[in-house]
Formats: C-alpha cells, sequence, structure tokens
C-alpha cells in the first residue's frame, strides 16, 4: 500500500514551486532533532527508524493518489507527472531502534534533491514522534519493574495501527508481550490476553465462568478476580483450578482497588490455599510511578494500557525536521539555519558520537559537523539506513533492538535511571568546525 498520501498538503505546493524554481533538484540535507526532553524526562528512547525505512519505499504516487491530486486542483500538471516518476533516491543514516537521544542531537539525518527530501517530512515526523513517544515512557516502566514482566496492552486506547506501532516500540524496550494481536504477527512479539470482565458477568457465577475458561485454555491460564470481590475472587479460581487437577490457576490478575494491599491480601491467601505456585498479576491505569510504587508488594507482572500506548501522557517526542544544507544553481552546498527566537537551527550536516568514561558509563553526547571516527571511549550513534532510496540491511531486527536498547541503557550514570524529575542523564557539546 502506497504511504505518499500520509503526508501534509504543504509538503506538495512547496514541492510544486520548487519544480518551476529548479531549487527541487539542489542537493539538500535535512535533520531531526528535538530542542528538549519532556519536563523532568532524563533520556528519550529512539523507536520507528526500521519501519521508517519501509514506508519510505512504500511512498510512491500511483494512478489513485496522483487521480486524488489531480481532483484538488492545486498542483500543476508538470508537478504531478514529477510525482508520477517519484521514486525517493537518497541517503538516510540515523540512530538504530533502541538508541537512547537527548536535546540538540540529530537522530535522523535525510540528503537527497531537496523536492525529494522535502516530501519525507511529515512522514518521518509522525513515525518518529509517536513511536519514540511509546518507548520512552515504556523504558521508564521497564526500569520501574526491576525484571519482572510487563504486558503492553493498550491497543483500546489508541489508533488501531498507533496500536501495532506502540506495541513494537514497547517490544524494543524490554516489554515481555503484547495483547494485540497483528503487532504479534507483523513483528513476531509474544502475545498474551485470557479474559475481561464482561466474559464473567456473562456466566451465573464467578466459579462458573472461571471453570468455562479453566476447560477452554487450561490450568495455566489467569483468572481475573476482582469482578466482584478479590478475597472471594481467589477463594473461587482455587477451587476451580482444583476441580481440574491443580493446585491452583496459573495466575490471578487484579485489576482496581488499592493494587498494593490488594496483591499482598491475595499472596497470603493463595500461600493459605497451598496454590504458592499461582503468580499474581495487576493491571489497571498503571505508570511507571504506580509501578515503582508497587515495587515491594508480591506482584510477578504488570499490565500496562493507557500511560504506554498514549506515551504516559505526552503524545510527541518534539521531534522537528529542519533543513541544514543546501546546494546553489552551481552545486555548491551552503549552511543554512533558522534565526527565529526560540526556534533557532544550526546550520551543516552533522555527526553525534557519545563519549564514554573509563567506567564504560556514558559522560557527553559530542555533536559536530566534522564526521569523527569511533574509538576508546567514542561511539558512533548514527547508522546508515538508506543509501540511493534502497535500504541498507544491518541486520537491526526487533532482536537486536532490543540487546541495542539494554546495552544503550546500561550506559547511563545511574541517576539517569531515576523516576524523578531531573536534567538530562548527560550533556550534549555542539561545536563547529
Amino acid at each position: 500500500m502506497s504511504t505518499a498520501l500520509l503526508t501534509d498538503l504543504y509538503e506538495l505546493t512547496m514541492l510544486d514551486g520548487a519544480l518551476r524554481s529548479g531549487v527541487a533538484g539542489h542537493r539538500a540535507v535535512f535533520e531531526v532533532f528535538t530542542r528538549s526532553l519532556p519536563p523532568g524526562r532524563r533520556y528519550g528512547v529512539i523507536a520507528g527508524t526500521g519501519r521508517l525505512v519501509t514506508l519510505i519505499e512504500d511512498f510512491r504516487f500511483g494512478d489513485q493518489e496522483i487521480d486524488f491530486l489531480s481532483e484538488l486542483g492545486v498542483l500543476s500538471e508538470q508537478t504531478l507527472a514529477w510525482l508520477r516518476r517519484f521514486r525517493f533516491s537518497g541517503e538516510v543514516s540515523g540512530f538504530a531502534d533502541g538508541e537512547l537521544y537527548f536535546p540538540d542531537t540529530p537522530v535522523l539525518t535525510v540528503e537527497a534533491p531537496f523536492g525529494e527530501a522535502l516530501l519525507l517530512e511529515t512522514l518521518v515526523l509522525s513515525v518518529l514522534n509517536h513511536d519514540s513517544a511509546v518507548a520512552s515512557a515504556a523504558a521508564r516502566m521497564v526500569v520501574a519493574a526491576r525484571g519482572r514482566p510487563l504486558i503492553e496492552m493498550g491497543g483500546r486506547r489508541t489508533h488501531e495501527e498507533a496500536a501495532v506501532a506502540a506495541a513494537r516500540a514497547a517490544w524494543v524496550v524490554g516489554f515481555a508481550a503484547t495483547s494485540n494481536l497483528e503487532a504479534g504477527r507483523r513483528y513476531a512479539i509474544p502475545t498474551a490476553g485470557t479474559a475481561a470482565h464482561a466474559f464473567i458477568l456473562a456466566y451465573p457465577s464467578e466459579r462458573a465462568a472461571f471453570e468455562a475458561q479453566l476447560a477452554a485454555l487450561g490450568v495455566g491460564t489467569t483468572l481475573l478476580v476482582d469482578t466482584y470481590d478479590v478475597e472471594q475472587g481467589v477463594r473461587d479460581a482455587v477451587d476451580a483450578a482444583r476441580r481440574c487437577g491443580a493446585p491452583g490457576p496459573g495466575a490471578v490478575r487484579i485489576d482496581s482497588g488499592d493494587l498494593g494491599l490488594e496483591s499482598s491480601r491475595a499472596r497470603a491467601l493463595l500461600d493459605g490455599l497451598v496454590a504458592h505456585d499461582t503468580r499474581i498479576v495487576v493491571s489497571g491505569d498503571l505508570d511507571e510511578y504506580g509501578i515503582e510504587a508497587l515495587s515491594g508488594a508480591p506482584v510477578d507482572a504488570y499490565g500496562v494500557g493507557t500511560s504506554v500506548a498514549t506515551g504516559s501522557g505526552f503524545p510527541t517526542a518534539g521531534f522537528v525536521y529542519k533543513l541544514v544544507a543546501v546546494a546553489d544553481a552551481s552545486g555548491t552546498v551552503h549552511r543554512v539555519a533558522k534565526r527565529s527566537i526560540g526556534k533557532e537551527t544550526r546550520g551543516g550536516r552533522k555527526w553525534v558520537t557519545r563519549m564514554l568514561g573509563a567506567d564504560g558509563r556514558a559522560v557527553e553526547d559530542r555533536v559536530s559537523t566534522v564526521e569523527g571516527a569511533p574509538g576508546d571511549g567514542i561511539r558512533s550513534l548514527a547508522l546508515p539506513l538508506m543509501t540511493g532510496g534502497e535500504a541498507v540491511d544491518e541486520g537491526w531486527d526487533l532482536e537486536a533492538a532490543r540487546r541495542h536498547h539494554t546495552a544503550a541503557r546500561e550506559e547511563l550514570p545511574s541517576i539517569g535511571l531515576d523516576l524523578a524529575p531531573g536534567p538530562p542523564a548527560i550533556s550534549t557539546k555542539v561545536a563547529d568546525a
């Protein structure tokens, strides 16, 4: 399916003007960066670069797209003919899925003829802003969970396709599973889910509902025990499992009330009923702070929905897509920069390296208009993603992205993982040649 209309009209009206003047063919460099992290956040996490490459490859104008644009009556025939032939031919480099980012560091660079690079702005920003907001929130939840599994279950809280992307982003930063089947199919993410309160309410008794679920899914299933009364729900769950020959169900889930108190009571009751192996899963509007508050509770896993699928209250990572260099009619490339108050940019194509201390901890990100070579204590952050308009296969599948994120997070100084509001975990130094 073409992704060409997942864009804003002004990208095409600008293209129309650039084609008329000839500027569309001038070599240009665009960079993606954020001026700041959301208030109190100490780091951000990039997600979406892997899927963005595929979306750029599918950014093509077929008959249906051209017919629609023609009916708008805004673009010239010259521009419509150009769009019909359009295939992105440029270079894209950027941070890998799972990499950490900080303010003023270019996380993606597009080098192409101005007209081609211009067209990608909306698509690039919609992917990176959404996926990175989710990944940044989800990463904090992983830290707060302290090794306990997290299940992403926010599909009912967002757009149907955004739910798939959110599950992918959460998986990259360490979530254990998703409830979203399309994410499971598309990205091979483990899926999880058993029953909602409607299932319990459909039966004449809670025990009857549990017996039906156990008959269908086996004794390893998770039974939802808070529909009426948690204590009685736990007793009914154990009793129903024992009718199937097991000491208890695989797990019970609590979705309401004081989760710390209810999980403690449930654990004591399960142990008293000699259902020691039955795990406790909690859910219900959890975010990183709620998860951290439960660190001392006998919780075995968390289900997280709204706060991860919607970026924990921050719907965007604040990325912008800015022109930093463009060639003139002779082919000479010049730096360009905005001087708008509060929205200044730095001209020139830039490279980012992360400086590591002797202990392997990140000390500083350096942004320079001169490409530096990696070495001991110096890590280059950008990877080639596309060359000549085609994807570069660097082996950055989701398993590799998960490993990369874990390694990058372990580079942070310990204060960087503190959930309390604070400045960025490391500083950014910008230097011109």
